[in-house]
């Protein structure tokens, strides 16, 4: 697993943070380590986002191949 340092958090946000992780029964680092794998979680909107971005990697004016075709085309060889 990787690790990351944060500098110069502002003592009144690790304060907060540290009551946070109180009131849920967690340390810091435990609070702190769900709070940045709930913030890495792609929304709806960003997924999209994504999948229109690797869409735009594709020539609109290629022309695609049919799977079936590539599928069979394999099957036929053997």
């Amino acid at each position: 697993m990787a690790q990351v340092l944060v500098r110069n958090v502002e003592d009144q946000v690790v304060a907060a943070l540290k009551q946070k992780a109180q009131l849920h029964g967690r340390s810091l680092e435990q609070e702190l380590r769900l709070i940045l794998s709930e913030a890495a979680k792609l929304s709806p909107e960003e997924r999209v986002a994504v999948a229109n971005h690797i869409r735009a990697m594709t020539p609109p004016t290629a022309r695609q191949t049919d799977s079936t075709d590539l599928i069979r085309e394999d099957r036929d060889r053997r």
